[in-house]
């Protein structure tokens, strides 16, 4: 399992809203997952402007689109879960949604008023790592509220000061890496 995660770091999200978009298939994963994401939304001062359910995780990104473009938000975290079965079922669906996700995010960018997309579809071997990953959908909410204030500062022009973000003085950022 990963070890990496968004900041843990709390944010200062009020008076920016958020939507939520959930898959209905394993609805025991899914359920913790939306009240994960909703209470961390909550948690950092953001509110939630709505709660949209749809039938599984290939249905998320236009969902998310029809969402994301009503305008009033600043951003969607998209949740569902994929559990491996016998077929290419969970690969199709798996990596569609990926797609359609990450290619709405980068369109929902692109808005005069951009909407941060956050991917909180879980895509297991097995119930019991689902299980295990439940509450990812704090991990969303997270990513999706870092996104979409990083959208508000650079829009800003108050980008983040290179020294904040861990780079020293006369050291390229890509120095030593491969």
């Amino acid at each position: 399992m990963s070890q990496h995660s968004p900041s843990e770091k709390k944010f200062d999200a009020r008076g920016k809203a958020f939507a939520v978009v959930a898959a209905q298939w394993n609805p025991h994963i899914v359920d913790a997952l939306l009240a994960g994401a909703v209470a961390t939304l909550r948690e950092n001062g953001a509110s939630v402007a709505g709660i949209h359910r749809c039938a599984g995780v290939f249905e998320l990104a236009p969902l998310c689109a029809r969402v994301g473009r009503t305008g009033g938000i600043d951003g969607v975290v998209a949740l569902g879960c994929v559990i491996r079965g016998g077929t290419d079922h969970y690969a199709l669906l798996s990596a569609e949604t990926t797609r359609a996700l990450g290619a709405l995010a980068v369109e929902l960018s692109s808005l005069q008023r951009p909407v941060a997309v956050a991917f909180g579809v879980l895509t297991c071997d097995n119930e019991a790592q689902a299980v295990e990953r439940k509450d990812k959908g704090r991990e969303a909410a997270l990513a999706c509220l870092e996104q979409a204030l990083a959208f508000a500062a650079a829009d800003s022009g108050a980008g983040r000061d290179a020294n904040e973000v861990g780079f020293r003085a006369g050291r390229d950022p890509g120095e030593g890496k491969a």
